[in-house]
């Protein structure tokens, strides 16, 4: 099961080393930051190095908007490593507060990060977002890897060409070709980073996954259903509140979650006939909780017509993001 971090805990402030059981094993613990366009597959790349879901993921660009950390261990040339990633929003023009805000906190997983990743996405990639990208990361002090991805997918030559082009505007120290899918090349990525992690004593404890409190993953999976059972028919006007966390006597959880829209159409496409699109997304979201947290969970979903929740500076603080002007 996830742990919880206590109310304020912040990991980018002062992270508290782990006390170890005295062991003779060295350590090495590092943070890496996942960034790209919208999309490219940083989820799905940070579920696959942890071994877990620790983060969303959805065909529809944006849908990380907070820092979410996941925490991957490895053993490299004797050595056992802690890889804390970040998994960052993807980095876009910025137009509204609630686009500023999910940018601010894609660049500020990077900053004191031992290693950088740049996900590429080699079909789509997004050049209008990809180039920005590149002239901000040319100048950055940090270890930057190039991650090409769906290479499950891609054509070999351009890929090739892709990344000979792309590695002649930043200085990569390393370049992968993956699929964040299937988890081609993810495990030789793996190894890199644990080698690039600087000796030092452990932050988080061994059987934690993610910084994550439970109350805010169970808020994102149940966003990732929205989005998926939705497709093109909801856009990025709605968010997930958490109102309730409660463990039973028995053991099960419960869990009360408020889907704010910005109109009256919008909450009637969740709501779905007679409520057979809220029903359906409360069902799928419960049962991925349910494997996520090992125990029984009783999911109870509504909805609410918020018309400016996107600028609203409570909410943002309860779906994680910091308030930017």
């Amino acid at each position: 099961m996830l742990q919880q971090k206590p109310p304020g805990f912040d990991p980018f402030s002062a992270p508290t080393e782990v006390m170890m059981e005295e062991t003779s094993t060295p350590t090495r613990c590092g943070m890496v930051a996942v960034i790209g366009a919208p999309n490219a597959g940083k989820s799905t790349l940070v579920n696959q190095l942890v071994g877990q879901k620790v983060a969303i993921t959805s065909a529809k660009a944006q849908t990380t908007r907070a820092r979410m950390l996941g925490i991957a261990l490895h053993e490299c040339d004797g050595a056992a490593v802690q890889m804390i990633l970040v998994d960052t929003p993807g980095i876009f023009a910025p137009r509204r507060r609630l686009d500023r805000a999910m940018v601010n906190a894609a660049w500020e997983g990077a900053e004191a990060a031992d290693a950088v990743l740049l996900m590429v996405d080699p079909i789509k990639q997004r050049r209008h977002e990809l180039e920005p990208l590149l002239e901000a990361l040319a100048t950055r002090p940090e270890r930057k890897i190039l991650v090409l991805n769906k290479v499950d997918r891609a054509k070999k030559e351009p890929l090739l060409a892709l990344a000979q082009e792309l590695a002649g505007k930043v200085d990569f120290a390393e370049i992968f070709f993956v699929s964040a899918l299937t988890g081609e090349g993810v495990g030789e990525l793996k190894d890199t980073l644990a080698r690039l992690m600087p000796e030092g004593a452990w932050m988080y404890p061994e059987d934690q996954v993610s910084d994550a409190s439970e109350r805010l993953l169970a808020a994102e999976i149940t966003r990732e259903q929205l989005y998926q059972q939705l497709h093109e028919e909801l856009p990025y006007d709605s968010a997930v509140r958490p109102e309730k966390y409660e463990v039973r006597p028995d053991g099960s959880i419960e869990i009360h979650q408020q889907i704010v829209v910005a109109r009256d159409t919008q909450r009637a496409i969740v709501l779905g006939k007679g409520g057979s699109r809220i029903k359906a997304i409360g069902e799928a979201a419960r049962k991925e909780l349910a494997e996520v947290l090992g125990v029984k969970v009783h999911l109870f979903l509504h909805v609410k017509v918020l018309e400016n929740w996107a600028e609203d500076k409570e909410l943002f603080e309860e779906i994680g993001l910091d308030w930017v002007r």
